[in-house]
């Protein structure tokens, strides 16, 4: 079986596995990161969403001999990869409710911060667009990004 080499969450890391394997299987089965979900497998939901900088990917449609060399956080790094400010205006708009959704969301959101000072609307929703919660937490999702973007235009990233 190949190894590979990535780094997730600024950890470099080896795994053994076959060229094919989803980097979902990999980041929940071989290196223990459940925070990625498993929802239609064919990169639609959105739970299983992983950023390379600030791109967003689908893990579930990323084969590890694609990912091999390449750097991701999950939302096990977020914090610590400039995330503690959406993670924080998550909390204060009591976003989660089943939570099955949340940490592709807050990745996205993340992303989204990270690559447009500030977002406007429609780039909210065309990001919200690109992730399904059955809980329907929109309206709150909306609401945390928004303070976020409040929080970091204070300084508090």
């Amino acid at each position: 079986m190949p190894r590979y080499s990535l780094v997730v969450n600024a950890t470099p890391r080896l795994v053994d596995a076959s060229p094919d394997m989803p980097l979902l299987w990999v980041l929940r089965d071989l290196l223990g990161l459940t925070g990625a979900k498993y929802g239609c497998g064919i990169g639609v939901c959105g739970a299983c969403t992983v950023r390379e900088g600030a791109t967003t990917l689908r893990s579930c449609q990323l084969t590890i001999g694609e990912a091999a060399g390449r750097s991701f956080v999950t939302i096990e790094g977020l914090e610590s990869a400039g995330g503690s400010a959406i993670q924080r205006a998550w909390l204060d708009a009591d976003v989660a409710h089943c939570g099955y959704c949340q940490p592709g969301m807050l990745l996205e959101a993340s992303a989204l911060l990270e690559s447009r000072t500030p977002p406007d609307d429609a780039a909210i929703e065309q990001a919200l667009d690109a992730h399904l919660c059955r809980c329907g937490s929109y309206p709150r999702i909306r609401l945390a990004l928004k303070r976020a973007i409040e929080l970091r235009r204070a300084g508090k990233p």
